[in-house]
């Protein structure tokens, strides 16, 4: 069973990734009057998040070869994720990439997806797209190669245009192969669900020229010429199938994992 569990925890948490991982961690500490659980082989639990984030199973599918119990992935998970660490492994990412001069900060690109919800719970509300059916939205900033650098998560029937400024905002400081962090790109790009004056003057008192398409204006073919990149990012965070459905009644856990599945996309561009 040790075998079966090293080869999935290799394949699915590459070494070079667990480097990154196992200090973010939160540490056990025992209790001082001793007795309490024992400590966990943490990268085993990671790896089991990993693994229900990527297949797309129900924690009480999880399979034996993960070497973790159901109950425990599933609280280690949720405190992970309270703690911010797949926030902070996120960034710590980004720092990697942009020191290596992987980032392209010439342009931003903003988008958004709808994700139909399983139950209800947070960050749920009827989908326009979707003939009212419950569910969320993806927010996704990326860079002008589709790397994403920031993630959100809101109710199905949260307008597009209202998450343009904090998704800006909540760009992180990222190391640059020369000179301080860097976190203000050239231009933002966005399609016509963002065209707001407001947006535009917020976006140029920031020094961050706005390419966003006007509406009744710009063709639907100028606006693929840079659009597919973030569709590409989309379709990317789809590959971790449990994304394409919204299972999680609580929906910071959701974005947990979204923000993971971030992280773990922009490991891919590291590790090439």
């Amino acid at each position: 069973m040790h075998g079966v569990v090293d080869a999935l925890s290799t394949r699915l948490v590459p070494d070079a990734l667990w480097e990154i991982v196992e200090p973010l961690l939160p540490r056990f500490s025992p209790r001082p009057q001793g007795g309490g659980r024992a400590a966990l082989d943490d990268r085993a639990v990671f790896t089991a998040v990993v693994y229900v984030l990527t297949s797309g199973c129900a924690w009480r599918h999880l399979p034996p070869s993960c070497g973790v119990s159901v109950p425990t992935a599933h609280r280690r998970f949720a405190a992970w994720a309270k703690a911010g660490v797949f926030d902070e492994l996120h960034r710590q990412i980004l720092d990697r990439l942009g020191a290596g001069g992987d980032l392209d900060w010439s342009a931003a690109i903003l988008d958004a997806a709808h994700v139909r919800a399983k139950k209800g719970g947070s960050l749920t509300g009827p989908s326009p797209v979707d003939r009212g059916k419950n569910g969320s939205k993806i927010h996704i900033l990326s860079d002008a190669d589709g790397i994403p650098l920031v993630t959100a998560v809101t109710s199905a029937n949260t307008h597009d245009s209202v998450m343009l400024q904090p998704m800006v905002t909540a760009i992180p400081a990222v190391r640059s192969r020369r000179g301080p962090r860097r976190r203000r790109p050239g231009r933002l790009r966005a399609d016509k669900g963002y065209d707001y004056p407001v947006h535009r003057r917020w976006l140029r008192a920031r020094g961050i020229v706005p390419r966003i398409a006007r509406r009744g204006v710009d063709s639907s073919e100028r606006l693929g010429r840079y659009r597919w990149k973030v569709e590409r990012t989309l379709a990317w965070l789809s590959g971790y199938r449990r994304l394409t459905m919204r299972y999680e009644r609580h929906g910071e856990h959701f974005a947990a994992f979204l923000q993971l599945a971030a992280a773990l996309t922009c490991f891919k561009k590291l590790a090439k």
